[in-house]
């Protein structure tokens, strides 16, 4: 009789921590109900209860990934994530705390002690040594540094020296190197002899014995050649290549255009110091994703969603502050047409329409024109040309969209020169939007900031007040 082998359908991530989150409550409500109880064997009942419900929970925790863990930490209030933080294993901490967030990071560290982070760090690789240490306590990465052996201290202080976003503070120093005067025969008996290869390794590195890179070796090129053959004849002589000092996230295009899963990093002399792989790859376009999401909402940094009221504060209330400024202005622009808006209602009702549309229309320009920002598609030789086809957009939908809400205008008040401004405050508040969108994120790059910080705040309040300003001074001068 042959046995049917079930296999258990993979959880979904919402599953793991929805299971988390139960066990937590259910530890709770047990732990309480146990504290109520009162006799002579409490404190015994209710200690063999805690370790019961927490064992349990530790269970799960030991089944799961790491960024899983991670994950589940960014989700959890304060209190139950130092709860299920202090169940994960010692040996795990290191790489749960690089696959969080900053923000929770922070959280983690901080409940931890000097020895605990000790622990965690040398159980790292220099590459991601250099990624934590900035956010540990300076005399903990005092005593991590003299705890590590030269060549690893150097690694460390290397990738320290350079930008986070630069590709020397994302490389990894972790790689295989040959020669290209063996065989592959002789390449393939020392990668016997490894007790495991380098993550994403789909490469090997040639190199000379000053270190220069000669070329590289595709595992699948080591793989379907006759043994016999040298490196030298199988090799890729001109691989793509990055310095230390290039901008990362023209690395991340690269990776995305060729298709690349690692790559060498080299210095200027052409000697192999490190590589790329891509899962900081992946990491980094995340990374610049959110950043511009964020940056483009008016938020400073990332914030963890359960952080204290006064860290939320802090990283919300300068942009709100502006906008603030910006809502201020718009309504004396409103307040300058007072007797206007009293002699013809209407206005009050329809202004809002010009102003929302412009912030509509004036969002997608900008969001366009940041993410061409970010391709590098966007030059000075070409940014007349941009400016030209996005008025031309603007142009098109004000008079179409203007003309519709014209002849709804007309419907509604009987009034065919409210219709006619109503169109024209259309038109012209588009124009002003796709004009304010093209040039703001432009502006701001040419002032070294960044194209989306605060360019949605900024637009709206440019659409808003122009678009008062536009359909009230057009009334004005025509219908009063």
């Amino acid at each position: 009789m042959t046995e049917v082998e079930t296999k258990k359908p993979q959880e979904s991530l919402q599953d793991r921590l929805n299971q988390v989150v139960e066990l937590l409550h259910k530890h709770k409500l047990v732990e309480d109900l146990a504290h109520r109880q009162e006799g002579q064997h409490q404190d015994i009942v209710e200690n063999l209860v805690h370790r019961q419900n927490l064992a349990e929970l530790q269970r799960k925790l030991d089944e799961l990934h790491p960024a899983d863990i991670a994950h589940i930490l960014e989700s959890l209030p304060l209190d139950d994530r130092l709860t299920v933080w202090q169940l994960v294993k010692a040996e795990r901490d290191g790489d749960i705390l690089l696959e969080v967030s900053d923000a929770v990071r922070e959280t983690l560290i901080a409940d931890m002690d000097d020895h605990e982070i000790l622990a965690a760090a040398k159980e790292m690789d220099a590459d991601e040594l250099a990624d934590l240490a900035p956010e540990l306590p300076r005399d903990v990465v005092h005593e991590l540094m003299e705890s590590l052996d030269a060549q690893q201290r150097e690694r460390v202080r290397s990738a320290l020296s350079y930008e986070e976003d630069e590709v020397g503070a994302l490389m990894d120093f972790e790689m295989v190197t040959i020669r290209d005067d063996v065989s592959l025969e002789v390449v393939l008996r020392y990668l016997r002899r490894l007790k495991e290869l380098p993550g994403h390794t789909d490469k090997l590195f040639v190199v000379d014995y000053d270190g220069i890179l000669k070329g590289v070796l595709p595992i699948k090129r080591l793989l379907v050649n006759d043994p016999d053959k040298e490196v030298a004849d199988v090799m890729a002589s001109d691989p793509v290549t990055f310095q230390p000092d290039q901008d990362g996230y023209e690395a991340a295009q690269a990776f995305e255009r060729y298709d690349l899963i690692s790559a060498p990093v080299v210095d200027k002399n052409g000697k192999l110091i490190g590589r790329l792989t891509i899962d900081e790859m992946v990491d980094l376009i995340r990374e610049e994703s959110e950043s511009e999401v964020l940056n483009m909402a008016g938020l400073r940094e990332e914030e963890d969603i359960f952080a204290s009221v006064w860290k939320s504060v802090r990283n919300r209330w300068a942009w709100l502050a502006t906008n603030l400024v910006t809502a201020f202005i718009a309504s004396r622009v409103i307040g300058l047409f007072e007797g206007s808006i009293e002699k013809l209602v209407a206005l009050a009702a329809l202004m809002p329409i010009v102003a929302g549309i412009g912030g509509n229309s004036g969002n997608q320009t900008i969001t366009m024109i940041v993410r061409a920002m970010a391709l590098d598609q966007v030059q000075t030789s070409n940014a007349t040309r941009l400016l030209r086809k996005e008025l031309g957009v603007a142009l098109v939908n004000g008079l179409v969209w203007g003309g519709v809400i014209g002849v709804m205008a007309f419907y509604l008040y009987g009034n065919w020169e409210l219709g006619v401004v109503m169109t024209a405050a259309m038109t012209l508040n588009l124009l002003l939007s796709a004009f304010a969108g093209v040039m703001i994120p432009m502006t701001l790059q040419r002032l070294g900031r960044d194209p989306a910080m605060g360019s949605s705040v900024m637009i709206t309040a440019m659409t808003d007040s122009g678009g008062f300003f536009i359909f009230l001074g057009l009334a004005t001068l025509f219908l009063m």
